[in-house]
């Protein structure tokens, strides 16, 4: 399993390859947690929420990654694997961020379906 700090490490470097421009009016950055955050949706607590893009009045734009969603579903990875999933989720992350800027919403929408095909699952 790989450390907090370690993966902070993780999430710096792979920040570091991103354009300029996906950081535009991302005033609050990007940090991680420690804890793990579940989805509401979820059924005993099986749904983790990896990261989330926030807007907030008095915060303004900002992106958390879990660090303990990760730990609970990708634990097992190797760094090299971990670091490939946590490149995904931060892309999708930034994703809802430079959609929110262009006053688009695909990926939420994408998102809600992704959510309907889960509830879908658990009924059967």
């Amino acid at each position: 399993m790989v450390s907090f700090e370690k993966f902070q490490d993780m999430m710096e470097e792979i920040l570091q390859t991103f354009p300029e421009e996906f950081f535009r009016e991302l005033n609050g950055g990007v940090f991680a947690r420690r804890h793990p955050k579940y989805h509401p949706e979820g059924i005993n607590h099986d749904l983790f929420i990896m990261g989330e893009y926030c807007v907030q009045h008095h915060l303004g734009r900002f992106i958390v990654i879990y660090y303990g969603s990760f730990m609970q579903v990708y634990g097992y990875l190797s760094e090299e694997e971990l670091a490939k999933q946590l490149r995904r989720v931060l892309l999708h992350e930034f994703r809802h961020h430079l959609e929110s800027l262009a006053g688009e919403y695909d990926l939420e929408i994408e998102d809600a379906i992704e959510i309907a095909k889960y509830r879908e699952r658990k009924k059967q």
